[in-house]
Order: C-alpha cells, then sequence, then structure tokens
C-alpha cells in the first residue's frame, strides 16, 4: 500500500498518534506523517505509506495554510490555549485601519523565533523537553516567508486570521507577536491547517473514517506523484526506465537542478538532481 493519505487531524491527538493509530488499522510498517500538528490543532495532515515515506520531505517543505483564532489580553507561557496564563493587559479599541497596520508588518520575509514549547532541537535537545523542565533558553531566529495575512474577522478582543506561509512558521508565535505589536497580549485559541504542501482538506478523510475503513482506504490514497508535482518533470522510455530502477546512470536533456523523473506512463521513479545532463539520485522509488 503505497502513497498519500491526507487525514483531517482532530483536536486532542499529537501527529505522532495519529501515525501509531493509522499504522496498526493498516498493519503497515511504513507510516510517517509530514510536518507536526500541535495537539490543539486540527486539520490536514498528510500521511505517506509504503514507498511514499520516499518523498515525505518534499510535502514537509512545502507552503502551509492555516485558519487561525486569537484572544487579545491574555498571554500564556505556551503562547496557546493549552497553557498558564502568565499576564493579562486591557485590549486597546480595534479598528480595521489598527489591524491592518499591525499585520502589514508580518507579511514577506520575516526572522521569526521558535517558541520553548515545540519540538525544534537545539543542542540534541527538544525545545518542549526544556520548558517542561522548567528551563527556558535563547534561541536563535529562522527566516520564514509570510505570502499572505488576512483578516477574516474581529471583535473586541479577538482576531480571526488566515495564514499563508513558508514551512518551519509558528502561528502560536504570530499570535504572541501581534499581542505585543498591539500592546495588550495574545495567544492563540484555535488553529486549523487548511493544506499542506500540494494536498488540502478536500481530499481529507477523518481519523475516525481511515480506522473504520483499514485496508479499504487504497481507494482514497494519492499518488506519489502529487507530492512532488512542483518539481520539474523528467520522462525516461524504454530502456532507460530499468536503468533508472537500477539507480544507473542516465543523461538527460534538462537543465542543472532538481527534478521528477518519470516513467512514459507517468509514474515516479526517482527524485533527482540534474548534473551536466546526467541524473545524480537522490531517492529511487521501487518498482
Amino acid at each position: 500500500m503505497d502513497g498519500v493519505l491526507v487525514v483531517d487531524k482532530p483536536k486532542g491527538p499529537t501527529s505522532h498518534d495519529v501515525v501509531a493509530k493509522v499504522r496498526h488499522a493498516l498493519k503497515l510498517k511504513k507510516v510517517g506523517h509530514t510536518g507536526t500538528l500541535d495537539p490543539m490543532a486540527t486539520g490536514v495532515l498528510p500521511l505517506c505509506l509504503g514507498e511514499a515515506t520516499k518523498v515525505a520531505q518534499y510535502i514537509t517543505e512545502g507552503d502551509k495554510s492555516y485558519d487561525a483564532q486569537l484572544l487579545l489580553g491574555v498571554t500564556t507561557d505556551t503562547l496557546d490555549a493549552e497553557g498558564q496564563v502568565v499576564a493579562t493587559a486591557p485590549v486597546p479599541p480595534l479598528d480595521a485601519a489598527l489591524l491592518e497596520g499591525v499585520l502589514a508588518k508580518f507579511r514577506g520575509p520575516l526572522m521569526q523565533t521558535p517558541p520553548m514549547f515545540s519540538a525544534v532541537k537545539v543542542g540534541g535537545k527538544k525545545l518542549y523537553e526544556l520548558a517542561r523542565a522548567g528551563e527556558e533558553i535563547e534561541r536563535s531566529a529562522r527566516p520564514v516567508t509570510v505570502r499572505s495575512l488576512q483578516l477574516v474577522d474581529f471583535s473586541a478582543n479577538s482576531l480571526r486570521l488566515v495564514v499563508d506561509c513558508s514551512k518551519g512558521f509558528f502561528v502560536r508565535t504570530l499570535a504572541h507577536d501581534i499581542g505585543q505589536a498591539l500592546g495588550c497580549g495574545a495567544h492563540l485559541t484555535a488553529l486549523r491547517r487548511t493544506r499542506s504542501g500540494a494536498f488540502g482538506l478536500a481530499e481529507s478523510v477523518t481519523l475516525e473514517q481511515a480506522l473504520k475503513e483499514g485496508p479499504a482506504l487504497v481507494s482514497r490514497l494519492l499518488p506519489l506523484e502529487r507530492a512532488v508535482a512542483s518539481l520539474v518533470a523528467v520522462t525516461v522510455t524504454g530502456p532507460q526506465v530499468l536503468v533508472v530502477r537500477h539507480g544507473g546512470v542516465v543523461e538527460v536533456a534538462a537543465p542543472d537542478g532538481l527534478v521528477r523523473v518519470l516513467g512514459p506512463g507517468g509514474e515516479l521513479l526517482a527524485i533527482a538532481d540534474v548534473e551536466r545532463g546526467r541524473l545524480k539520485y537522490r531517492r529511487v522509488l521501487a518498482a
């Protein structure tokens, strides 16, 4: 069973919990997720099954889209509703012009510091492990990009936003930073991922469906090719197909760069770099 299963993760379980449940239900050894969602978060969690685990990194590296809800005037230690309140402050009178001015500061390329309660590793340890032990360490800011940040709705003390961003972006940190910019603090109260790379909610199944249908889910699997659809395609035919299958030298008429290597029927054979007209393989998929 090879392909991508898009699960609409419910609130509560970790991404690892979802993988474990699906692995057990489908009786598979090779199942992996493609980007952690916090237990509080819901939405798109693509799972790579079988040979699809070889292209998981290309989903992880794709842009993400989120629907986020923020509560203003309350700051928590985890930057979301799962944490303990550490500060409160009055919320200034809000209007669309004020909020648009604040949101404008968070669009485009940014340097963002990951939160302590996150799976980012520093010195071989995950930050949340240190945070739970009562430690807070200095973290280096990392480059991220916000492609789009839209205000959907607001009230006297809450905001609803839609965010399109690069990998590695923390919406919890965005919520905190918006609160700081408004001078009142804020935290994330709800988060729903609506897209991860090329995969969206429209093609997802609920975790309940996945566990109930078991092996019958094969009909819902999406092809591996979808995960790397953004890469330049190089098609091989005839004897070259077998050469690629065995990781052999193949010359192609393509510019240097990362490509997806397809067979004559459009099936994904490999991920490779083109160097001086030859394929240098990163991943070769089983026949």
